[in-house]
């Protein structure tokens, strides 16, 4: 979870000082937001899915 957000940063920041522009660069900055933003949604299902909430997703 927390590797997957930092390569997509790192990838980022490869493109950033390699000079590329366009799509990959924006590509890769929204893979790691899109995980800044999972993170805390994969912590909030599992705290639920621990005290046994109905509507919580287990297995996580």
């Amino acid at each position: 979870m927390f590797v997957g957000t930092a390569l997509w940063f790192a990838g980022f920041l490869v493109l950033l000082v390699s000079g590329v522009e366009g799509t990959w660069l924006w590509t890769m900055l929204a893979g790691g937001g899109l995980g800044l933003i999972g993170i805390p949604i994969m912590f909030w299902q599992r705290a639920a899915s621990r005290r046994g909430s109905r509507g919580a997703q287990h297995g996580l």
